[in-house]
Formats: structure tokens, C-alpha cells, sequence
């Protein structure tokens, strides 16, 4: 087979606010080759995304996705890490393209698996797909009572595991923050399994996240999440050093399997969290999810917008029973839960899995879709090299 085409859709809801919420908008990838398609999504901003893929070339080293993409062979796995390793070596200028290549690189995993009649994990080479334990991934409230009431919404839904985020955390004091951290914790009950995520608040200031520990111990915190910026090695290797019984955790801001070893061999991290949006597709992530089983650092998928990016991102670690904690977007927004027809739903005991169809799984609800997609066009000295496609 050939790809013949690739097509982008911009969606987005009506609104989009500044919350830490990635659900408000989405693009999603459709590959088109012998007579089959595939899906993915891309975890980022979607026109600079797009954008990426139909550029004009400046040199060499900064050609558009596309020319490393149409009209390439799609026939086997090693097929798609050869188009992956062409995109890397002539796109490396062009910043975005592994932004964009992750979506696409999703699309041609399910488009393969599809044409196999097997699912993208016996692709990869598992032989089962294992349960994992879905954590409610959720915002921190504006208040510690609004943060203990969605705790107890959450374990009201049926999570044992639930991870708060963002919010006001970093921005106030020690103490308002400690403050939010025992709601969380009184929210979801001594029970559940709480996860602490602060968004890269804290930049490279080891001493300003550090006293924060003490009150992630108190409330019995699993991890804490990307303390610093992606690439502050040495930041979270010496918040590691302080020996705390709370991990540290990062990896979803990695465009690149190296950036992920380098958190896991010089920053120490517990817990490699990995999004298949955004290093370059579903084959990099698996990759770094044997790395950190060499390593014994626990591999999780990061997904916080919707079930077919959920179901990519189980992939590379579904085979894995050791490694049991998954992300799962509690609280997406109305068009993230308009994309798949068919959601990954939890098992009587709590539990999902990735699935054991064809592909990823998922069924793109092309109806549900059509009030978020958005009109875009992209013109260069008058010829149009972007136009929205036709979702049907």
C-alpha cells in the first residue's frame, strides 16, 4: 500500500478559555491507503499543526511533513518508523513536526493493525491486553472545598485513583497549597490512590518545590507531577535526591524518546508519563515503555483529551501487568466526548483496558463531530495549500 492522503480536522468548542483543560479543542488525523483508514490525534495546537504538514520548504533540513508522508509505503511496521525517521531528518528545523507526525503516526498504526485484523497491541507484540487502574484526571478547585467536592464526585463515579491538577497550586503560599492537598486527600477518602500535578509551576526552583513535600507525604501522594519544565534534568534529579516517599513524575512534555530517557537516566523520575500526541506516535512510546522496565521506573500513558488518544496511549504499555496506573480524562468537554461512538468503559471492577479490536478500537463518530469542525484555510502568494477537508 501507499498513503494517498492525509487529512486534518480543526475542531474546537465555541469558547475556548485559558483553563489547563486540552479537551477544548482537537486534531484529529485521517490516513487514507489501499482501500482502508486509520485514525490519530494530534495533542497540540492544531493550526500550527497543520501548518507543519503543508509548508513550503525553506531548505533542506525544513521541509513540510508531507513530503515525507504522501505517497510512502505502508505495508509494515518498519515501514511506519521509516517514514517517522525521514519526517525527524528532514523536518528537523520545522519545530511543530513531531507534533504533527504523532497524530499521523497513530493514524497509519491503526490503518495497519486494521488491514491485520488485529489490534495495534498484538502489533507491538503483547499477548494480552492487561487491566489497568484508570485515575479521574482532574483541575484543582479555586478552593480546597471545591477541590474536596470533585474528590468526592470522583469516588462517587466509581475512581479509586484520582489526580488533581493545575489550578491555583505554586501560585499562593506553602500553606494554601498544603491546604489543597488535605482536601484532595479528604475528597477521594485514606483509601484511593492521589496524584499531585502542578504544571511546570515551579520552573527550575528545586527549593520552592521541595517545601512543598512535607504536605504531599502528609497526604499520602503517590507522585509529583512535572514539579519543573521538560527538560530541567537537574531539577528534578536533585528533587529526587531529597529521598521523600512521594515520587516524582514528568514525561508528557518529551517530543522525543531521548528527552524521556534523559528525565528517566539524569532526572531520576519514578513515574515516565508519556504522550503518544506528542513524541512522535505510538511506536516512540512503546520504546520508552521497555526503556522503563530496564530502568524500574513505572511507565503511564498521559491523555487528558479524548477515548481514541486513550486508546492510543494504552497501547505501548498494555501488555505490561506491573505497570497499572492510567490516565483517564474524567471531566473532558462536550467534543472530546463527541469523537469516539465507542468510549473505553470500565470494567465491574473499575478497570479498563485497551481494546481487542482491530486497530485502536475506535469508532470516530463522524455525525457527533460536525458542530465542532471548524472552516480553516491556509493561502501562500495566492494558492490556497490548506482548505478543511470533507469530514464525511
Amino acid at each position: 500500500m501507499k498513503i494517498e492522503a492525509v487529512d486534518f480536522f480543526y475542531l474546537s468548542m465555541p469558547e475556548v478559555t485559558t483553563a489547563a483543560d486540552g479537551s477544548q479543542d482537537a486534531l484529529l488525523v485521517r490516513v487514507a491507503a489501499g482501500g482502508f483508514v486509520g485514525w490519530g490525534e494530534c495533542e497540540a495546537s492544531p493550526l500550527p499543526s497543520i501548518a507543519a504538514f503543508v509548508c513550503p520548504m525553506s531548505h533542506s533540513a525544513c521541509r513540510p511533513v508531507a513530503a515525507s508522508v504522501l505517497g510512502a509505503k505502508l505495508d509494515e511496521p518498519m515501514d511506519i518508523a521509516a517514514i517517522s525517521s525521514r519526517v525527524a531528518y528532514d523536518s528537523m528545523d520545522l519545530l511543530q513536526a513531531t507534533h504533527t507526525l504523532s497524530g499521523i503516526e497513530m493514524a497509519m498504526w491503526d490503518l495497519l493493525a486494521k488491514t491485520r485484523e488485529e489490534p495495534v497491541w498484538q502489533m507491538l507484540g503483547y499477548r494480552t491486553t492487561e487491566p489497568k487502574i484508570p485515575y479521574a484526571s482532574m483541575l484543582f478547585g479555586d478552593t480546597p472545598q471545591d477541590t474536596l467536592e470533585r474528590g468526592q464526585k470522583a469516588r462517587a463515579d466509581g475512581f479509586s485513583a484520582v489526580k488533581f491538577g493545575w489550578g491555583p497550586i505554586g501560585t499562593g503560599n506553602v500553606r494554601s497549597d498544603a491546604d489543597q492537598f488535605a482536601a484532595a486527600r479528604e475528597g477521594i477518602g485514606g483509601d484511593a490512590h492521589l496524584m499531585i500535578d502542578v504544571g511546570q509551576i515551579f520552573g527550575e526552583d528545586v527549593v520552592n518545590a521541595a517545601q512543598r513535600l512535607p504536605a504531599l507525604e502528609a497526604a499520602s501522594a503517590t507522585w509529583f507531577e512535572e514539579p519543573f519544565s521538560g527538560s530541567a534534568y537537574e531539577a528534578y534529579a536533585a528533587l529526587s535526591a531529597r529521598g521523600s516517599n512521594v515520587g516524582i513524575a514528568g514525561g508528557e512534555a518529551a517530543h522525543s524518546v531521548a528527552m524521556a530517557r534523559h528525565l528517566m537516566d539524569f532526572g531520576k523520575v519514578g513515574f515516565v508519563q508519556i504522550d503518544c500526541g506528542r513524541i512522535g506516535g505510538i511506536g516512540p512510546a512503546f520504546e520508552v515503555a521497555r526503556m522503563a522496565q530496564t530502568r524500574n521506573v513505572t511507565y503511564v500513558n498521559h491523555t487528558f483529551t479524548t477515548h481514541l488518544a486513550l486508546s492510543a496511549s494504552l497501547q505501548p504499555y498494555a501488555g505490561l501487568a506491573e505497570h497499572r496506573i492510567c490516565e483517564f480524562p474524567a471531566h473532558p468537554s462536550a467534543l472530546a466526548e463527541a469523537v469516539a461512538a465507542n468510549p473505553l468503559m470500565r470494567n465491574s471492577a473499575g478497570e479498563i483496558s485497551a481494546p481487542a479490536a482491530p486497530g485502536l478500537g475506535i469508532e470516530v463518530d463522524i455525525e457527533a463531530l460536525r458542530p465542532y469542525l471548524l472552516d480553516a484555510e491556509i493561502k501562500v502568494g495566492g494558492r490556497v495549500i490548506y482548505k478543511t477537508p470533507d469530514l464525511g
